[in-house]
């Protein structure tokens, strides 16, 4: 069965040196956003708002079979509330 490593690269690298057998690449796209979504359940306090990070999957030869990128970016909408959610 192949393996499928899991970097994730948010300002500093965590590079997967184990990896997953796993039966194809699609079950890798699935645990990548598997992977993803407990990041965002475990972090959500310290991801900050214009941060970006991204989580790329590559293969035992380590080439890259294809990346998760994630950012959050402020709409306009917040600016104009800020300072709203204060007591006054």
């Amino acid at each position: 069965m192949p393996r499928f490593f899991f970097n994730v690269y948010d300002g500093v690298s965590m590079l997967d040196d184990m990896g997953s057998e796993l039966a194809n690449w699609q079950e890798a796209r699935i645990k990548a956003i598997q992977f993803a979504g407990e990041i965002f359940m475990s972090e959500a306090q310290s991801i900050a708002l214009g941060e970006d990070w991204r989580i790329e999957v590559t293969d035992e030869r380590n080439l890259v079979l294809f990346r998760l990128d994630f950012i959050s970016v402020e709409a306009p909408a917040l600016s104009s509330h800020r300072g709203k959610d204060r007591p006054s």
